[in-house]
């Protein structure tokens, strides 16, 4: 806990601002790597306003302030957020550029360039109110007990589980640059950085990686900037050819980069790499991280891996699911969670787990995003949801799985059978799908929706998110989701099916499996393609309402059960197995 009460923090802040010659602050979720999952250092957010969601902005001017997030986390808002200081708004349906223009209009309102990309200042832009760069971030300012940046050690990852060395991926993403006329890359994605070098780290909660900056040359050398002392000897192997710089003279390295075609993604590039290269005169060409592809493409390696370590994962599943009908009732949400991890840290090759869980008891589980906090979760009581989304970091892959279960002894309510149904077949539908290549997670969306919408029901979340190989749990380019993205699926890509549907103060539903993208046969209109399912565990039988279940559904649900009991049920004890096989038994319609 800091020094500072939560309380004062604000005022701290605009005393800072004032001094600045500003009126206001804009301060979004992330680090200078604009990533997702952030270290400890970089909680800024989360100290400035108690939220701790993974995806948000605050904006904090003279008189008023307020705190955005997506729809995922419209409850744990109103939970955390204190209301007399902070308007907490949603992120889409009272977007951050209405509020400005209601409140800001004539002010000049400051921003850390390291922490803020193109495309999220463009998108609040308005002639109404001044951006200002700030030299020294306010927050940073009067956070004086803020933690120091992570200085983990580099690891090898080898080729038996990379499935290709480090020097042939940067020829290839070098003779990239060259047929699009470019000269260099930054590479401010740490883990496109981890990708390329074949290397992992312990920076970043839940993401295996080392947080640095890279520059990639057409010739395939690299630059990194790192302090060298943090270079294993055992990963020195994947640096032939690469320069390794201490951080301080990545702003020299950049202007060196004057009269050059320089490449970024400016989805994970920070303004300050923009303006100083700009600065430089270096030729800017906002394109893809060239690395984002090839690794959401996973090689036969990686996909071997990732079948491997999905059996480990869903034995370890299994196993707690077991536990929670026989002994969850009276035990904690948190403690829930422990469990499971502990089943997890079983495995040898298992390091942590891939997100925080998910561990949500009736109502909370209408949170998409809950997180349980000890001393403020709930117990699990007798005829209760119980949902769990969790995952795992294993040296061959990465999981991401969920299940939501009836904690009897009585019959579930007919109409939270009748939504888990509807979700279930939504899960269903999408594993089913064949689709032309070319096709993107957009045009499949609706698949997963459907039978939700027949009954006027919905989510607000997308359907799919991508999977790193021990990397990112949520991994682009591709997704699954209403919103449209140009990416395509493609073979070898990894994609979340999660449909849900939330009934908020009463509970929560979700199911998710992940999905590898395979060759199908070839149609009429050319190659096509579908979808392995990864992991196996059983869907809650007690919630199924089979006559919602078209015929072709209840074959795909049993044949799916009977291969969850075969490939799982081998690796079990004999209790859990035999547990297993009931829950796995057939369903007649």
């Amino acid at each position: 806990m800091s020094i500072i009460p939560l309380a004062n923090r604000q005022t701290l802040v605009r005393k800072e601002l004032e001094a600045s010659g500003v009126d206001g602050f804009l301060l979004t979720r992330g680090d200078e790597f604009l990533g997702e999952y952030v270290a400890p250092y970089a909680e800024r957010l989360a100290w400035l306003t108690g939220f701790t969601g993974s995806a948000g902005l605050a904006i904090v001017l003279r008189d008023n302030a307020a705190v955005f997030s997506d729809g995922r986390y419209t409850s744990q808002l109103q939970d955390q957020v204190e209301a007399t200081q902070w308007e907490r708004l949603h992120l889409t349906k009272q977007p951050p550029a209405a509020w400005l223009a209601h409140n800001a209009k004539g002010l000049r309102i400051g921003y850390d360039p390291k922490l803020v990309g193109e495309a999220q200042l463009n998108a609040l832009t308005s002639a109404d109110y001044t951006f200002v760069p700030l030299a020294q971030n306010p927050v940073d300012a009067v956070w004086v007990d803020q933690p120091d940046p992570p200085e983990s050690g580099m690891r090898y990852h080898p080729e038996t589980f990379s499935g290709e060395g480090s020097l042939s991926k940067r020829i290839k993403i070098g003779g990239a640059l060259r047929k699009a006329s470019q000269e260099a890359m930054l590479i401010c994605d740490p883990t496109s950085l981890a990708w390329l070098l074949n290397i992992r780290g312990d920076d970043v909660p839940h993401t295996p990686v080392i947080l640095a900056f890279g520059i990639l040359h057409h010739d395939a050398s690299l630059e990194v900037f790192i302090d060298i002392s943090r270079v294993s000897p055992d990963a020195a192997i994947s640096f032939r050819n690469v320069s390794i710089l201490p951080p301080h003279e990545l702003p020299d390295r950049l202007r060196a980069l004057s009269g050059q075609v320089v490449r970024f993604d400016p989805a994970q590039t920070s303004l300050w790499f923009i303006q100083t290269l700009s600065d430089a005169g270096a030729s800017l060409a906002r394109g893809a991280d060239l690395c984002a592809l090839p690794r959401a493409c996973k090689n036969a390696i990686e996909q071997e891996g990732a079948r491997k370590v999905h059996l480990t994962d869903s034995a370890a599943l299994c196993r707690f699911l077991h536990f929670v009908s026989r002994e969850g009732t009276g035990l904690h949400e948190t403690m829930l969670a422990e469990i499971l991890h502990g089943y997890r840290g079983a495995a040898s090759d298992y390091h942590e787990e891939s997100f925080p869980a998910i561990s949500a008891v009736g109502p909370n589980a209408a949170l998409p995003h809950y997180r349980a906090l000890p001393g403020q979760d709930r117990i699990l009581e007798a005829n209760q949801v119980y949902l769990i989304d969790s995952g795992g970091q294993y040296d061959a892959g990465t999981t991401d799985v969920t299940r939501t279960v009836w904690n009897g002894p009585d019959a579930p309510p007919a109409a939270l059978c009748d939504a888990f149904t509807r979700v279930l077949k939504g899960n269903i539908m999408l594993a089913r799908a064949r689709f032309p290549e070319g096709t993107t997670g957009h045009r499949l969306d609706a698949l997963a929706r459907y039978a939700l919408w027949q009954a006027g029901l919905d989510y607000d979340h997308g359907t799919g998110h991508g999977i790193g190989s021990f990397l990112s749990v949520h991994e682009g380019p591709q997704n699954i989701s209403s919103v449209p993205r140009p990416i395509a699926l493609e073979a070898g890509m990894i994609v979340s099916d999660e449909p849900g549907y939330y009934l908020p103060g009463a509970y929560g539903i979700r199911l998710e499996n992940l999905l590898l993208v395979r060759p199908a046969a070839t149609g009429t209109h050319g190659p096509f393609l579908e979808f392995e399912v990864l992991g196996y565990a059983p869907f809650d039988r007690k919630l199924i309402m089979p006559s919602l279940l078209e015929p072709e559904e209840l074959r795909w649900l049993n044949a799916y059960h009977h291969d969850t009991l075969a490939r799982i049920g081998p690796l079990l004890d004999e209790d859990d197995r035999k547990w297993l096989a009931d829950a796995c038994a057939p369903i007649a319609n």
